[in-house]
């Protein structure tokens, strides 16, 4: 008996706890606008079917790209963002050196 509810309430706990976490979403898309304030920056990107994206970016390395103008408005970059909070956890050009 014991051994079955252990089951279940693990089950149960697995169940909801997946639920509890954001998914990462991947994606290819252009910058259309930037605009950074402090430590933090909100970037507009547009994906390849059109869906304009705001993005937070927290990364002080990708900060200091965006001051230094290393990225600008209409370059590709490939984006890992949290899709609950919109937070940047990667966010890089896609051109090589």
């Amino acid at each position: 008996m014991k051994k079955i509810v252990s089951v279940v309430l693990m089950a149960a706990l697995m169940a909801v706890s997946s639920l509890a976490f954001a998914d990462e979403v991947k994606v290819v898309a252009t910058v259309e606008k930037i605009v950074v304030e402090g430590t933090t920056a909100k970037i507009t990107i547009k994906d390849s079917k059109g869906a304009k994206i705001d993005v937070i970016v927290k990364d002080q390395l990708t900060i200091d790209k965006l001051n230094d103008k290393r990225i600008v408005v209409g370059d590709e970059v490939r984006v890992g963002y949290d899709s609950d909070t919109k937070e940047a956890k990667k966010f890089r050009k896609t051109a090589g050196c």
